[in-house]
């Protein structure tokens, strides 16, 4: 058996862009709440909420938007008008409805890969969020499995991997959150392909593990086929 037969892939901002979306949300948010808050750290402090907030709303658009929401009324002490609030919730509808711009080399890779591996996602957040992105994009067909799960552990893997694959020893999970998607993935005995994205949120941020033979970074998804025959290669 080849050392490595299914591929798991993140979805947001390693199959299309999504953290592009929640930025320009901030910056609505800020926007308008100028005219009631002189707070020189609100970004941070919507970031520490949305962070904080993750164990009750898990993540996705809805969380942010309840997190948007508790901010604004801690910063005004409450203050803050209910038709500000109302434009606060419209900015979090419209962060729903974003276009899905898939990445740079994605389908290409897809449509190659699929051929040789079996594709499987394994993306957080919100349901029914999520598998509208999924229609969205039309890459569906590429997976012979969609896993939406609250969150990325070591255990969520080891359930993954034994559901859809032959064994962690022979899946490969690529995604741009070393802390979701690299790391707990590499100690349920994958191997895993980092694929940085320039709008990671902090939140997703960890130290890229050394020394390992199994892990690798790569810039784009059209490397990893190349990034495969070299672990291939080292049997």
């Amino acid at each position: 058996m080849p050392r490595i037969t299914t591929i798991a892939l993140d979805a947001d901002d390693t199959l299309w862009q999504n953290e592009q979306f929640f930025r320009l949300t901030e910056q609505r948010f800020s926007d308008l709440l100028r005219d009631y808050t002189d707070a020189p750290d609100l970004t941070e402090r919507l970031i520490s909420a949305t962070a904080r907030n993750l164990q009750f709303y898990g993540f996705g658009a809805k969380g942010f938007a309840l997190s948007m929401v508790e901010t604004a009324l801690e910063v005004t002490d409450h203050r803050v008008p209910g038709t500000v609030i109302a434009e606060i919730l419209a900015a979090a509808r419209e962060l729903v409805n974003f276009p899905i711009e898939t990445l740079p080399y994605v389908d290409q890779a897809l449509e190659q890969l699929q051929d040789r591996y079996r594709l499987i996602l394994v993306t957080k957040g919100d349901l029914f969020d999520q598998e509208r992105k999924l229609a969205a994009s039309g890459l569906a067909d590429y997976f012979a499995a969609v896993e939406v799960v609250s969150d990325k552990s070591e255990p969520v893997y080891r359930r993954i991997f034994e559901r859809h694959t032959e064994g962690a020893e022979h899946t490969i999970m690529a995604g741009n959150s070393l802390k979701s998607d690299i790391l707990p993935a590499l100690n349920a005995g994958a191997f895993a392909a980092y694929v940085p994205h320039d709008l990671t949120w902090s939140y997703e941020h960890a130290e890229e593990p050394a020394n390992e033979p199994r892990y690798v970074r790569i810039e784009h998804l059209g490397q990893l086929q190349e990034a495969i025959d070299r672990f291939e290669a080292l049997r």
